[in-house]
């Protein structure tokens, strides 16, 4: 069967990797300039195609994905005069790949909807690395119909392709999932620092906690780090980090209910990329906690 044509907007760390994926597998993409043209230039000389606005992607593509930071990113390339939706039509698909908001994802479904296409998000887990392999976690939401039209190019995709659910729910599951990592990649980052501050060498302190059931695969990413000084075990910004814990409570506001722990990851993130952090992995927090731990001291 003849494959679909992708629209790839987003070609930051991650949707590169897809794209480099998904071009090795035989699609024909679509590409658009986002913020930086490196990636966007070896994905053409790949063979990818290169439009100037969304909805020339939208025109040109069966698929459209989206790889992108933010909710209001996503809202600023779906809507307006060249956004995705002006471009779409019926029995197009569009593909929140990002971690948004999911009240934005379920806005911006009803107006692709509206025009006889289908949404869906379907956050990513894993990390780039998976991505040129094919093996990230995809938690896919929306419509069952829709889902299933797409399945073969998510499965070129992912080792383990998930429907969640409703349109929506592949956003609320990635955002618990990473509330949930980050407040153990914090927790694991002061606990390092508290050894410096206690005279303990890190690697004693991991040794002693990896022996039992506190052991998992985030405590490992951030030893990565602390012990081993290797940032890119866990290929995850600080401050993205801190956007998805935000989006994570902001969700549990629109919810009606309060997260008490969601609390200190925010914090700690936040202070981070206050302090011109944002950039670093998030492995890299032990060094946020030792220098403010070092500065107490004095």
């Amino acid at each position: 069967m003849t494959k679909p044509t992708i629209g790839f907007i987003g070609l930051g760390l991650m949707g590169d990797a897809m794209v480099q994926r998904l071009q090795a597998k035989g699609y024909l993409l679509t590409v658009m300039a986002n913020r930086s043209r490196t990636n966007v230039d070896a994905a053409i000389t790949r063979g990818a195609t290169e439009v100037k606005t969304a909805r020339e992607i939208a025109e040109s593509s069966d698929i459209i994905m989206l790889c992108m930071d933010t909710s209001a990113s996503v809202e600023a390339r779906m809507m307006g005069d060249d956004g995705v939706l002006a471009g779409l039509s019926k029995g197009k698909t569009v593909i929140d790949f990002g971690t948004s908001l999911p009240a934005s994802t379920r806005m911006l479904g009803a107006l692709a909807i509206e025009k006889g296409a289908g949404f869906m998000d379907a956050p990513l887990g894993r990390t780039p690395a998976h991505a040129i392999d094919g093996l990230l976690n995809i938690m896919g939401a929306g419509d069952p119909e829709t889902f299933e039209k797409v399945k073969p190019v998510l499965e070129d995709l992912g080792e383990n392709i998930f429907h969640l659910g409703p349109l929506g729910a592949g956003h609320t599951v990635k955002l618990i999932n990473n509330f949930f990592g980050m407040a153990v990649a914090t927790t694991m980052s002061e606990a390092f620092a508290m050894a410096d501050t206690a005279g303990v060498e890190r690697e004693t302190l991991y040794n002693v906690m990896a022996a039992g059931p506190l052991r998992s695969g985030m405590m490992d990413f951030v030893k990565g780090y602390a012990v081993d000084g290797d940032p890119a075990q866990l290929a995850f910004a600080i401050k993205n980090a801190r956007k998805d814990v935000g989006y994570y409570s902001t969700m549990a506001d629109d919810a009606g209910v309060t997260s008490l722990m969601s609390v200190a990851p925010k914090q700690a993130l936040g202070l981070a990329v206050a302090q011109g952090k944002g950039e670093a992995m998030v492995s890299e927090m032990v060094d946020f906690f030792a220098e403010m731990f070092a500065i107490a001291k004095k």
